[in-house]
């Protein structure tokens, strides 16, 4: 308990948020301490409950979360022109003010495939809009021993569709 009128720490979220080459050393510390750690990825752009409970779902799966975030360049790939909405810079900070995120890192990549073979987590937690047999890096997550995990509520929100809704409201 703090003592009346003693000082908050501060949280800097920005802590978070680390290169792959700090955060590697970083989980092989957890690990060596029996902790189980989790990697999560995606866009991000424009953060919504359903990423929310997504990030909630995967961190049940273990000790400590990762959150891989594609960077600015990745998502224009994946989401077409006028994405994303935030620079990976914002994303991240998001993303990292979430309590049950430990490490944020953005990755440039289409998918996670080097990051897993590069991180080592025991899972590998992904969205209700895949399945086990339809996630990218099925077959590196098996071939290093990392569990596959689906997890979050069942695919109702979306960016796009957010966008949409915003686009279709009048302006002043």
């Amino acid at each position: 308990m703090r003592k009346a009128g003693a000082l908050k720490p501060k949280m800097d979220t920005r802590n978070k948020i680390v290169s792959v080459e700090q955060l590697a050393p970083k989980l092989r510390e957890h690990k060596n301490r029996g902790e189980r750690v989790v990697l999560a990825n995606g866009c991000f752009d424009v953060l919504h409950v359903g990423h929310a409970r997504y990030l909630e779902g995967a961190r049940r799966e273990g000790d400590v979360l990762v959150v891989a975030i594609n960077s600015d360049e990745s998502v224009r790939s994946l989401k077409g022109e006028g994405r994303p909405i935030l620079p990976a810079e914002a994303r991240a900070r998001l993303v990292a003010g979430l309590a049950a995120v430990n490490y944020v890192v953005v990755f440039a990549e289409p998918d996670v495939t080097r990051l897993l073979s590069v991180l080592r987590p025991d899972v590998h937690a992904k969205g209700t809009d895949y399945t086990i047999d339809t996630v990218p890096e099925r077959e590196t997550a098996q071939s290093l021993g990392v569990r596959i995990a689906i997890v979050g509520d069942p695919k109702q929100h979306s960016t796009r569709d957010l966008l949409a809704r915003l686009r279709a409201l009048p302006h002043d």
